[in-house]
C-alpha cells in the first residue's frame, strides 16, 4: 500500500462520508483536513476551484467532487469492488448515487441539515421555517416514495454492498442529525436499507466522529478530533473567514 491519500472536507458531510466509507471498506489508509468549505483558505480555493468538499490528494493527483473520487479508488483499488458486474446493474447503481448527490443532497442537505445547522451555526443567521418544513413533509416523502420503489425487500440493492448502498445511507445520516427518521412502517425498504448500512463498521467508526463533532463549534472540531485519534493531517487549509462559496457540495 503507498502512502495515504489526503482527504480535505468535514465528517458531517455526506459527501466526504461517501468517500471516507469506500476508504474505510477498502482498508485504504487516508489522512483528513476536516474543514467545512465555507472556511477554507487561498489554497484550499486553489485546489477546489468550486470551493467543494471533498478533494482527494494522492502523490501530485488532485481530484474534486464525490463521484469522481470514488471511481477512482475503485479503478486504483477493485478489491473489494464497491460496483456491481455487469452494464445495466453499474449504470443503475450510478443512477442510484447520482439521484442521492442531487435530490437528497438539495432536500436533506440544504434544505434541512444546512437550514437548521449550518445557517444557525457558522453564519448566525436563522433558519427559514418555511422552507424546512416543505422538504421534511413535502419533498423528502416523494423521495422516499421512489426509493421505496427501487428498494428490495431485504438485504443490498444489487446483492453485494455497492455505491448505491453506501451513498443513500450516507445522506440519510443528515436527516438523522436533525432529528428525522425514516418512517419504517410507511418505507421499510428504505429503513431496512439504512438500518444495515449503518451497521457496518465503516458507519460505525465514522459515527463516533460525528457525534462529537456535533456539539462542537467548528473552530474547536480540529482539537477535540486530535484528542479522539482521527487520522488528522498535520497542516489545516480551514483557517479563512467564513464565506459562502458554490452551493452544492460535491
Amino acid at each position: 500500500m503507498s502512502e495515504p491519500v489526503t482527504i480535505i472536507g468535514n465528517y458531517l458531510s455526506p459527501y466526504v462520508r461517501k468517500v471516507l466509507v469506500c476508504l474505510e471498506l477498502k482498508g485504504i489508509p487516508y489522512r483528513i483536513d476536516p474543514i467545512a468549505p465555507f472556511v477554507g483558505n487561498e489554497e484550499f480555493s486553489r485546489l477546489s476551484p468550486l470551493r467543494r468538499i471533498p478533494v482527494l490528494l494522492d502523490g501530485g493527483l488532485v481530484l474534486n467532487d464525490s463521484t469522481v473520487i470514488c471511481e477512482y479508488l475503485q479503478d486504483r483499488y477493485p478489491d473489494p469492488s464497491l460496483y456491481p458486474s455487469g452494464a445495466v446493474p453499474r449504470a443503475q447503481a450510478r443512477w442510484l448515487e447520482e439521484y442521492a448527490d442531487s435530490q437528497l443532497g438539495d432536500v436533506i442537505v440544504w434544505r434541512m441539515f444546512f437550514q437548521k445547522g449550518v445557517r444557525r451555526f457558522l453564519f448566525n443567521e436563522g433558519t427559514d421555517d418555511d422552507v424546512v418544513r416543505k422538504a421534511r413533509d413535502e419533498e423528502l416523502p416523494v423521495a422516499l416514495d421512489y426509493l421505496e420503489s427501487q428498494l428490495p425487500e431485504r438485504g443490498w440493492i444489487f446483492g453485494e454492498l455497492s455505491i448505491a448502498d453506501i451513498t443513500l445511507a450516507a445522506f440519510f445520516r443528515n436527516a438523522v442529525f436533525v432529528c428525522h427518521d425514516v418512517d419504517a412502517s410507511r418505507w421499510p425498504r428504505v429503513a431496512g436499507l439504512l438500518e444495515r448500512a449503518w451497521a457496518l463498521s465503516a458507519f460505525q467508526t465514522l459515527a463516533t466522529y460525528e457525534n462529537d463533532m456535533l456539539r462542537t463549534p467548528l473552530d474547536q472540531q480540529r482539537s477535540v478530533l486530535a484528542a479522539m485519534g482521527a487520522p488528522l493531517t498535520e497542516t489545516t487549509l480551514g483557517n479563512a473567514p467564513a464565506r459562502y462559496g458554490m452551493r452544492r457540495l460535491a
